[in-house]
């Protein structure tokens, strides 16, 4: 089991950036796959990119490609999201979440953490 906290959220001007983290407990960090999944209000909540165990491999929706980057330390049992660029559609609840595997379900979730663009 593994437990999720997300970091890093806050309010930034549209073109700015900002970096969540996702720090996990347990010492099995490097066996789950991590997403970034993100909610607006009013919206249901969407993927938004994903890493593999070792790192060497990541998957991204279209509108965020380019922009933002994921990443991983499994030394320090942390996932990132490098958020570049950001536009206001951005604005969310940002969640980072824990899957055994590749088509997997999504087993373990953080809280979230509120990210606000401003135009």
């Amino acid at each position: 089991q593994v437990q999720l906290v997300e970091s890093g959220g806050g309010l930034v001007q549209a073109g700015g950036s900002l970096r969540l983290s996702c720090a996990a407990s347990g010492r099995t960090f490097n066996s789950y796959v991590v997403g970034w999944f993100r909610q607006a209000p009013g919206k249901e909540r969407e993927f938004v990119t994903a890493i593999s165990r070792s790192g060497d491999s990541t998957y991204s929706r279209d509108s965020v490609k380019g922009r933002f980057t994921i990443s991983r330390d499994n030394a320090k049992n942390t996932v990132y999201l490098q958020m570049n660029s950001v536009k206001p559609d951005d604005t969310a609840v940002y969640y980072c979440a824990a899957s055994e595997g590749v088509g997997l379900p999504y087993s373990y979730w953080g809280q979230g953490t509120q990210v606000t663009v401003s135009s």
